[in-house]
Order: C-alpha cells, then structure tokens, then sequence
C-alpha cells in the first residue's frame, strides 16, 4: 500500500522537524539566560506596574478634567485578585516579549548551519537604523496617545457620562485593557512612514498606488480608529487627523525613496542614497542648533519679554493669557526645563519644515518605472521631463511614433532648459531615426498591400471562425446561468436585494437621520434627561433608602443632586456609555427602515412567487408600529418599568447591597419593559393587519404556532441577560402574546371560519388597488 504523503512532502516535514530541532538544542545550554530575561521583564513590568504606572494612567486620564467629573471619576477593582492577577498576565506577556529576540539571538548559529541566511547582505548598521527608526516612530505615537489624546479623550467620555447622570467607576481591567489597545494602536500607526516607504522602495506596492488610491486611505484610517477609539466625532477627528497628516508625510518620503531607487542610487549622485543621509545629517544639524538656541533664549528670559512686549501686540480674541505650558515647565525644571522647551520648539520648527519639504516633494514629478516606459503606448503616458538620457533608448518606438516634429521639438527645449543637452540631442535622435524608418517602410508596405489582399480570406476565415463560436457560446452560457445553479434560494434573495438598489438611497438616508437624530438626542444630554425623569416615578421611598444607604440626607438635595450622588448607574468601561447610545440609535434605525425595505422588496418578491397580499400594508404597518411603540412605552415608562425598578431596589436594599447598577443592564431593563410593552402591542397589531393585508393569514399563523414560540424561547436565550429566570420573563410574555393575538384573529375571523387575508399559501392575490378577486 503506497504513502498517503508523497516524497516531497515528507522530506519537507523532516526538514522542518529538524530546523525545531536545531533551534531549541541551539538554545538549550542559554536557556537559562533566556528564562533570566523573561524573568526580568515579567519582574519589571510587575513592580513597575505597581508603583508607578497606575499612578501614571490615573493622572493622564484625569488630567483634563474638571474637578467635579475628576471627583466623580474612580477607577475600582470588582474581586480580590482582579489587580494582581492583571498586574501577573501583563508581566508574563512582557517577559514573552522581549525574551523571544533573546532566544532568537542564541539560536543564530544553529539556524546559520540550517542555512537560515541572507541571500543578500544587510549591514548591521542598516539593521541598526531601521530598528531605531522603528522604535522612535513607535515611541512617537506613544508620547502623542499619552500626552494629547488620552487626556482629552477620558475628559471628555467621563463629562459625558456625568452629564447623563451614570458614575464612571472604570474597571480596573476595562481601564487598562482600553489604554493598552489604543496605545499599541498609536505605536503601530506611527509605523506608517516606513512601511510605506518600505513597500515603495522595495516596488511590493508601488508609490502610484499609494497615491492614486489616498481616498480608500483616509477611509481606512476612519475605520480604522472607529474600531480602536471611541465612537464619537471628537475623539474620531483627534485620531482620523494626525493620521492623515502622517500618511502626507509617508507619501512624501515615499515618493523620495522611489525617485532614489528608479533612478539608481549607485549612479545618481544627486539623487543617492549618500544625498539623501547628507540631507538628513544637515536637517539634524539645524534642529540641534535651533534646539540650542531656544534653550539659551529661554534661560535668558525670553518667555517673560513675550509676556511684557509681545503679546500685547496682539488682539485680545487671540492673546495669550496667564503662562503656558512651556513657561510652566521652565520654571518648574531650572536648566532640565530650558532644554526641555528648545527641544519642543526644535520639533515645532521641523514638523513645519517636513511638512513644507513633503508640499514640495509631493508637487515634483515621479520617476517612472523601466518597465512603465517600455510599455507605454503614447508620448502622453510618458513624462519626459523626469526620464534620463539612458532611459530615452528605452522609450518604445510607438511612442515616438504618435508624436510630431513640434512636439519632439518642445520635449528637447525642455530638457535645454533643465541644462541637459545630452537628453535634449537624444531624444531628437530617436525621433529621426524612427520617421526615417517609417518613411523607408511605406514602399514595402504598399508591396505587401496585394499579399494582404490575397491573405485576407484566410484572415476572414479565422474572424469569421472566432464570431461564429462566440456567437454559438452566448446561448450556452444563458442556458448554463440557471437558478438551479445558482441555488433557488439565494438567486430569489439575490434579486430581491437588486431590486432595492435602486431604493437605496432612501433606505439608507431615512436609516441615518433616524439613527443620526436619535444619537445626537442622547449625547447631548438625552440619556440624563431620560434617567431622571424615569427616578423621578420612582417612590420616594425607594431612593430616599438609597440615599440613606450611601450616607446622603436627601432633604438637603434636589432631584438632580441626589441622582449624581446616589450613584445608582456606574459605567465600567470608558466607552460604555457611548457604546449603549450608538446601539440604542442603531435599534432606532432599524425600526424605522424596516417597513420601507418590506414595501420596496414585496414586488421583487411577488414577482418570484415568495409572497402575497398587498404591499401598502406595510406602510399602514408602519404607522401602527410607531403608534404601538408610542403607546406601549408611554404605559411601561410611567407604571411598569418604575415598579420593576423600585421592587428590585428595594429587594438589594432588604439584603444590605449598595446599588449601583451597570448602564447596559439598567437601560436594557428600562427600554424592555417601557418600549418592550409596546412591542407586545405591536405583536397583536402585526398579526392583525398582516391577516387583512393578505401576507400573512389567520391559518398559516394556527398551524405554525409551535415553531413561533420555539424560535420565539430561543432569540430570548440568545438576546436576553444571562440566566434561565431572564430568558423565561422576556420569552414568555411574548409567547402569551402570540397566543393572545390567535385569539383575537379566532374571533375576528367568525371562530377562524371567515379568512379575509390571502397570504399564507393561499392563491389569491390582490390587484393593485388590494381588493382580491372573487
């Protein structure tokens, strides 16, 4: 019986099982080493967690807060080893890190026996370079997430949780796990410049490409802080803008390291490699003594003679007032503060000269590729201004060819006038070479004019062979496009879904005021208003108990007042209460757009034999569900939720528990039992006009009453809070529903005798004015 692994394969296993091999029996006499550093970082970062960075990510998210939000700001533990055991899993993921180079550095010579080499040589002091150049862009992130974003950021999330009325007691774990994600994020995204600048020297990706296509990168750097930072315009913009500046610059170098590259940096001397260090070594230079220079103004007081002779100068809607953070830190740091505000300046004074030398950079031409300019087709495609006298030789003939005496005459004044001479006599070379060419061809093209004629059966012949066969393919390719192909089901949702293409627009538009209005209500203040106005139906009882337990004497407060301080819902995560807007406002959307994309969808479907009845329905339906919604909620927020509420506050309070609810479970519980009795209403008022509408009949309802209420069981177990009892009390009031609106259906249909709806099965089907024919 032969192998079921062919040779090749299992010779590739053995080599790979060996390369393992030889990498940890390489490393095996450092293991100890190796354990030695992991030990270290898992060390330093424990001990370093506990005494300094705690302290450090406490006072950078409450550094731009008011004294009331910092005051109601706390960042708390929930078990007894929540601390410790996050201080240990972030000390073991810091000794992996830094002792994975260790072991790959003991290993190299086990793995250069393997031939794990470089084909092409890399000096160490390239690899120094890049690992420099990486470590200081990441470095650079870092110092911008912590310095400028994460200060304004938790500012602004806690003043808008405090401003709707829910405590942000962050969790320590939520606190450190959001601060880690978002400044890996940053360090990565610094990144940029020389990944871009990688990719184009290397041609993976070319610098065309990033240029071409700077639209699709400013989306993907929207979306992509929409995933790591918070979702909310302000913090969204503080993110989307540095990186957009960032890939300007990237572009920029990009576009620089692709002109070295194309036009061969061994060759050029004005445009090598050894220019560009040149230019580097003279842009640190200058920054060194701008630095210097600011260092030695400040010390000499040049921030206190802005203060007396130069700002008064300036209109009191832009004059600085009191002393700024840069004078702040001189005086606080002596001589360290002083060199401190130069080098600020420094970096001040050369993001405006990159950002110059990049508008620059970005306004010049690019270099072609070798092989753009041979296969090019025309003398528009190709930029002689930036091409060399070597690489006119390469140009193709069809591009001389398309061009005239004129306009050959004008591309070598151009190259006079860029005082190359040699460029300016090659290209009129290759031009009269090429007409003379041409002109000698005309006579053997005219004698071939007959054998041309006498081959044109032949050629015909074949056209003719060619039109013929895809003549006879375009049938069997429409026979071959089947739905049974496609799959019956997915070829009917697929053309239900092209026939809302057309409607897309309004779905979308209408999705998006309803979602944008409903989320601009609650982030300015809505979901506060909500909440007291929900504790305000509460018994006075009930949160004059509350307040007693948190030690508050609420006849000394307003209502206001007393909800701030009795803390009843905290927020765990930074952006917990953003989150619970955003998809509140999504729900709402949702809602909304439902009816619309039935109402558009139902001819499609119609017309592939899915449904039945009349379409206006629908837009009746709709109606019906924003009044049932309306007078639902109007009953559960005023009498159902404030009683649900107050029973389970005072049960916590029976038992001694400090209340104070998480905004997620709380709202939730609010919004199902305010706008989930109107939902129950709306069940009933479905069923009803989905019957006399004719989707939906009284019988299909009847006879598939099982399967309704175990989906019905099993969304709930999905979509409702943890635990059986929860599944149960959402779960079985809509079930009962159901059963409530099949009873109301049996008496309207006469004891389900009278069927006035056609859906369901049923083979009438209404004309367009919804009357069904007899």
């Amino acid at each position: 019986m032969s192998s079921a692994v062919d040779e090749d394969t299992a010779r590739a296993i053995n080599s790979g099982r060996e390369t393992i091999g030889a990498l940890l029996s390489g490393a095996q006499q450092h293991l100890k080493k190796v354990f030695v550093v992991f030990l270290l970082g898992f060390l330093g970062s424990f001990y370093a967690l506990r005494m300094v960075v705690w302290d450090f990510l406490e006072a950078t998210a409450k550094s731009r807060m008011t004294e009331n939000v910092a005051g109601s700001t706390d960042i708390i533990t929930r078990t007894p080893f929540e601390v410790i055991l996050l201080q240990a899993k972030i000390g073991m993921i810091t000794g992996i890190v830094v002792a994975i180079p260790a072991l790959l550095f003991f290993s190299r010579k086990a793995l250069r026996r393997r031939g794990y080499t470089s084909a092409v040589p890399i000096s160490k002091g390239y690899i120094a370079g890049f690992v420099v150049l990486a470590l200081t862009l990441f470095v650079t992130g870092v110092v911008y997430a912590y310095a400028i974003f994460f200060p304004y950021a938790f500012g602004f999330l806690a003043k808008n949780a405090v401003s709707a009325g829910v405590k942000p007691s962050y969790g320590i774990t939520e606190f450190t796990e959001f601060m880690a994600l978002l400044t890996l994020s940053f360090g990565l995204a610094a990144q940029l410049p020389l990944l871009m600048g990688a990719l184009s020297y290397t041609e993976i990706i070319p610098y065309e490409t990033f240029r071409d296509k700077w639209r699709h990168a400013v989306v993907a750097i929207v979306i992509f802080g929409a995933l790591f930072s918070p979702p909310d315009p302000f913090t969204q913009v503080m993110w989307a803008m540095p990186m957009v500046v960032l890939y300007v610059f990237s572009l920029g170098l990009a576009k620089v390291l692709t002109n070295v590259r194309r036009r061969g940096a061994a060759k050029s001397a004005g445009t090598g490699t050894g220019h560009v260090k040149g230019r580097l070594l003279q842009f640190g230079g200058v920054l060194a003594v701008v630095a210097v220079a600011a260092a030695a103004a400040v010390n000499q007081g040049a921030l206190g003679y802005l203060h007396e002779s130069v700002y008064p100068a300036f209109p009191s809607v832009i004059r600085p007032s009191g002393a700024g953070p840069l004078e702040t830190m001189a005086t606080a740091n002596g001589l360290a503060g002083d060199a401190a505000v130069g080098l600020v300046v420094a970096g001040g004074v050369g993001f405006l000269v990159l950002l110059g030398y990049t508008i620059y950079v970005l306004q010049q031409p690019v270099y072609p590729r070798p092989d753009d300019i041979r296969r090019a087709d025309s003398h528009e495609d190709v930029d002689f201004e930036t091409l060399s006298t070597e690489d006119v030789a390469d140009v193709s003939t069809q591009v001389f060819r398309t061009m005239s005496e004129d306009q050959a005459l004008e591309y070598s004044r151009q190259a006079m006038y860029d005082d190359d001479r040699e460029k300016a006599q090659a290209i009129l070379d290759r031009f009269d070479a090429i007409q003379e060419s041409a002109d000698s061809g005309d006579g053997a093209a005219a004698g071939g004019a007959a054998a041309g004629a006498a081959g044109t059966g032949e050629g015909d012949d074949e056209g003719l062979v060619a039109s013929t066969a895809a003549g006879m393919l375009d049938p069997f390719t429409e026979d071959e496009t089947t739905e049974d192909d496609i799959g019956g089901y997915a070829y009917d949702v697929a053309f239900i879904f092209n026939s809302l293409t057309s409607k897309m627009f309004r779905i979308v538009g209408l999705f998006m005021v309803v979602m944008g209005g409903t989320f601009f209500w609650l982030y300015s203040g809505g979901l506060g208003d909500v909440l007291r106005l929900f504790l305000d139906r509460v018994p006075q009882r009930v949160l004059d108990e509350v307040a007693a337990r948190n030690d508050i004497d609420p006849s000394q407060m307003s209502l206001d007042e007393l909800i701030e301080a009795m803390d009843i819902v905290v927020a765990l995560h930074p952006v917990e209460v953003l989150i619970f807007e955003a998809k509140v406002s999504a729900l709402a959307g949702f809602v909304a757009v439902l009816p619309l994309i039935l109402f558009y969808a139902w001819p499609a479907a119609k017309e592939r034999g899915l449904v039945y009845g009349d379409r206006r329905t629908f837009l009746v339906w709709g109606g019906g569900l924003l009044a049932g919604f309306a007078v639902g909620t109007y009953l559960g927020f005023f009498w159902v939720a404030p009683s649900v509420i107050s029973y389970l506050v005072s049960d916590a309070l029976a038992n001694r528990m400090v209340v104070s609810y998480r905004i997620k479970s709380f709202f939730w519980l609010v919004i199902f039992t305010t706008v989930g009795i109107g939902f129950l209403l709306n069940i009933i008022v479905t069923m009803a006009l989905f019957h006399v509408g004719g989707i939906v009949s009284y019988r299909s309802m009847l006879e598939r009453w099982r399967p309704v209420v175990v989906g019905i069981f099993t969304l709930a177990a999905f979509f409702s809070p943890k635990g059986v009892l929860m599944m149960l009390m959402f779960s079985i009031p809509i079930a009962l529903t159901y059963l409530l609106g099949l009873g109301i259906l049996y008496l309207l249909t006469g004891g389900g005798r009278l069927f006035g709806g056609g859906g369901g099965g049923s083979t009438a089907d209404p004309d367009e004015t919804g009357a069904t024919p007899e």
